[in-house]
């Protein structure tokens, strides 16, 4: 048995472009919950510099609500978003990662747009956190497949968190080996570490535990593990009561990590936390493995086959569209580029067509199936619109 345990939190932070707008206008209160939950982890950090260890993954489109001027005044009252993303720069305690701007499950969408999500993001991360390294990639919801690694290393992220449901072992592993240790996966010449995220784990700090449970169930799971083990649990950092609710000593960082900081800060919890970057710098890797294509576990569904996203025909339906609108839109930019062309106008409506289809990727378009789909369709019919007046200035 392992002398210590490691432990990575990782936070996803995400809201849908005008989402967080639209509640504080119509839905006050919920609105509040959101942000206040936000606005508490680098308050919580704040006292636990020296132990407290956080990743955070914030998309695309909540830094740019967070950003926005206006925004930002009408939330004034509620939160300060300015002194918020200052907060969040501490790097000492927070560890930001990389993700995809608009959020989408990036199997279900078009490789040709993967690139454009990743460098969308890392140009408006690099503004705001530019003492950041982005080592890590959290891939929205999860979704993870192996044709994506490429990529990330092209991009420089060294490691990407995946599910536990979807990883296999590419020799005989012990189990406790597979979900504890970080391990190498290797696809088109390339290779990247896979952080595996403890499912089962990762649902109870979703809906609330207490510290006492979490040490034992945490034991119990690496004890025979003949190597420093690193326990990953990911869940969303500002849905659900327990990350929301703002009653003091009823939500997560009240109830369960001040305790867990305070004993590890007097050395009475042998589990500490860890940034994965330097837990890899001290203890490495493990063998390779492979990872199905899957995402993280909603609700009532398992994440296999994406059947959140794709499960009923008017989701299926939108991301066929996507995948036409989409290619669409790339031969178009390929034949500018072809063509060498300067023209102002016919780049800036080419821009116009394509930030639209990725938008209409956004994952929250599909989970919420018909109640949201036509939110895709929406940014559809407008990137069309851009691309048959950018199509009148090649003909002309």
């Amino acid at each position: 048995m392992a002398d210590t345990l490691y432990h990575a939190l990782v936070l996803n932070l995400h809201q849908p472009h005008g989402n967080l707008e639209h509640l504080l206008e119509h839905n006050e209160w919920e609105a509040k919950e959101c942000l206040f939950a936000m606005d508490r982890i680098p308050r919580v950090l704040a006292d636990y510099e020296d132990v407290g260890r956080v990743h955070l993954a914030l998309s695309g489109t909540l830094l740019e609500t967070l950003t926005n001027p206006e925004f930002q005044n009408r939330a004034y009252g509620v939160v300060d978003c300015g002194a918020l993303l200052w907060q969040l720069r501490n790097t000492q305690s927070i560890d930001m990662l990389g993700t995809a701007y608009y959020h989408p499950v990036l199997p279900l969408i078009p490789p040709a747009d993967w690139e454009a999500h990743l460098e969308r993001w890392r140009g408006a991360a690099r503004r705001q956190f530019f003492h950041s390294d982005f080592q890590g990639f959290w891939p929205p919801e999860m979704g993870f497949c192996m044709e994506m690694i490429p990529l990330l290393r092209r991009r420089g992220y060294r490691f990407v968190l995946v599910d536990s449901e979807h990883v296999q072992p590419v020799a005989s592993m012990r189990w406790e080996e597979l979900r504890y240790r970080p391990h190498v996966a290797r696809f088109g010449g390339e290779e990247i570490i896979v952080i595996v995220r403890d499912r089962d784990l990762s649902n109870a700090q979703e809906s609330g535990m207490e510290l006492e449970w979490f040490e034992r169930e945490v034991w119990e799971r690496t004890k025979h593990c003949s190597f420093p083990p690193l326990v990953t649990t990911c869940t969303d950092g500002q849905n659900g009561g327990w990350f929301r609710n703002a009653t003091p000593g009823s939500n997560f960082w009240d109830a369960f990590y001040k305790p867990l900081m305070e004993k590890t800060r007097t050395g009475g919890n042998a589990i500490r936390p860890i940034f994965v970057k330097d837990y890899l710098d001290q203890f490495g890797v493990g063998d390779e493995v492979v990872v199905g294509p899957g995402a993280w576990n909603t609700g009532w569904h398992n994440g296999r086959d994406f059947v959140q996203w794709t499960g009923t025909q008017a989701q299926k339906d939108a991301l066929t569209r996507v995948g036409e609108i989409s290619q669409a839109v790339q031969a178009a930019l390929r034949n500018a580029t072809h063509i060498g062309s300067h023209n102002p106008e016919l780049l800036a409506l080419l821009e116009e067509a394509h930030w639209r289809v990725l938008r209409a990727e956004t994952s929250c378009n599909f989970f919420w199936g018909d109640a949201w789909v036509m939110r895709c369709h929406a940014d559809l019919d407008q990137a069309c619109e851009y691309l048959d007046r950018a199509n009148s200035c090649f003909s002309s």
